[in-house]
């Protein structure tokens, strides 16, 4: 029997979970409340220049590729992927530079060069751990639905290995145990403040996100990061799937017995059979669940930390020794981590992000312009800082940043956005990147992608299983098409 799946968010977690079931033979119905698709993963453009407001980092293609063949077609068919070569550029405090490349012979023969043999010789013994450990975790614990805590042992082969690969020890140590010089602790352990923790704090799973953009490499679509979700919505459309935009949901229709119903969108209640809600966690509560109690770990969450990001469009070009994405690591490390996460302070000696994707395509900046993406952590919402009024200071400590490190400030198009900004966005705590992937906050232990209390409601996105990035959203839309599927089997018996 055919039902209807409707999907709240044309966002990446979204589009995914809509391409996985396209073929499916059930009837699916995107509703997504802005303009375009997209989500996060938003373009703008602005006096000559293209800016993706979202997601500037793209790995694991692969991941895409599994989500246009659900529906169809195909990664190679749908998108043009140049590889970086760098990944990124790293430059350090003390003047000098390390390159993450994409050939792992070069890789290797740099790190020998910079930093000794004894580095050299560990760094080949690293990738064969990263990649046993990324084989490892992938099928058994990432991309896998599970209904109670104790299945994570279940068989329990895996999670031995896991345990005795050191998957459950803390990144930092483990970094320092195979590394003798600081700039590669550094730089292979950054990584974890994408899961909103310290690399004292991250787990060595975590290594795995080293693993995606370190060894598998990172990557920059033709059209930029916001190319992928127009790609799966094409796939998604020509495999029957209906988008509908501005299509704003507001509330939840359920049976006398409390299942899933339908959704309200406007004037218009669409009924669903299962109804999957994408974006922010605690807000899909709020707006389809008001007053049902909420999962454990939405009782007393852990956020990660915030950023600000500041889109920035310049008259002059990038330096000729900039690359696509630029790693500047401050002299502290440790205790910037303290100021950030405890004391929700800004950092004094920051480490900042600074992606010139005009680098890669030209065409995304006037003639003879760059197009800049500058990232500083942030403390969430919560603390004592007030950002409507360091909006200005902002500004002025990043611009002073960038004339120092060598970039153009010669500004033509702006946009600053701060947790306060986020929030406007709908992402509690003011950020984008979720709940933090504590120890009780990862795996299993994570926010379920199913609503116990209501039949027929799937959650995706990075506030649910398996947790934050580009892969992770994509697998969370491909875990929620699975529940769904698994709801309306059910419900035909």
């Amino acid at each position: 029997m055919t039902g209807r799946v409707v999907v709240v968010g044309a966002g990446l977690a979204g589009l995914s979970a809509a391409c996985h079931l396209a073929r499916s033979g059930h009837e699916v119905v995107v509703l997504e409340r802005g303009g375009c698709v997209g989500g996060l993963a938003a373009v703008r453009h602005d006096e000559g220049y293209t800016f993706d407001l979202g997601p500037t980092v793209l790995t694991m293609p692969d991941l895409i590729d599994d989500a246009l063949r659900a529906a169809g077609t195909s990664l190679a068919d749908e998108l043009t992927l140049r590889q970086l070569d760098p990944a990124y550029r790293a430059r350090f405090s003390d003047g000098s530079t390390l390159d993450v490349l994409a050939d792992h012979a070069a890789m290797t023969d740099q790190i020998r060069a910079a930093c000794g043999a004894h580095d050299a010789a560990a760094y080949e013994k690293f990738v064969v751990w990263l990649r046993e450990l990324y084989e490892l975790e992938m099928p058994r614990f990432i991309d896998r639905n599970f209904d109670r805590p104790w299945q994570i042992a279940d068989p329990p082969g895996p999670a031995v290995k896991l345990l005795r690969m050191g998957g459950l020890r803390h990144l930092d140590p483990l970094i320092r145990s195979r590394f003798d010089d600081e700039r590669l602790h550094r730089l292979f352990t950054f990584q974890a403040l994408y899961a909103g923790v310290s690399p004292q704090q991250a787990m060595g799973i975590f290594a795995v996100i080293t693993y995606m953009d370190s060894v598998r490499g990172v990557f920059f679509p033709e059209g930029g990061i916001h190319a992928v979700p127009r790609a799966l919505a094409r796939a998604a459309e020509a495999a029957g799937v209906q988008i509908r935009l501005r299509q704003e949901v507001t509330g939840l229709r359920r049976t006398p017995s409390g299942a899933v119903s339908g959704v309200v969108a406007g004037d218009e209640v669409v009924a669903a059979d299962v109804v999957i809600a994408t974006g922010d966690l605690p807000t899909m509560y709020d707006v389809l669940l008001p007053g049902v109690r909420r999962p454990l770990p939405l009782r007393r969450p852990r956020y990660s930390p915030s950023a600000v990001v500041w889109h920035l469009g310049t008259a002059d070009p990038a330096p000729d020794d900039v690359r696509h994405h630029n790693i500047h690591f401050g002299h502290e490390w440790a205790h910037s981590f303290d100021e950030l996460l405890d004391e929700r302070v800004l950092m004094r000696d920051p480490s900042r992000l600074v992606s010139v994707p005009s680098v890669t395509d030209p065409s995304r900046a006037r003639p003879g312009g760059a197009t800049m993406y500058v990232l500083e952590p942030a403390p969430h919402l919560g603390g004592s800082l007030d950002w409507d009024r360091m909006r200005e200071p902002m500004k002025e400590r990043l611009t002073k940043f960038l004339a120092t490190s060598g970039y153009p400030t010669d500004i033509v198009s702006e946009q600053l956005v701060t947790p306060g900004d986020w929030a406007d966005q709908g992402l509690t705590a003011g950020t984008p990147f979720a709940l933090a992937h504590t120890f009780f906050q990862s795996g299993p232990f994570r926010p379920t992608n199913v609503a116990r209390d209501a039949p027929g409601l799937v959650f995706a996105g990075a506030g649910t299983t398996p947790g934050v990035g580009v892969p992770m959203v994509l697998v969370s839309g491909k875990l929620a098409a699975q529940r769904a599927l698994a709801q309306l089997s059910e419900e035909s018996r």
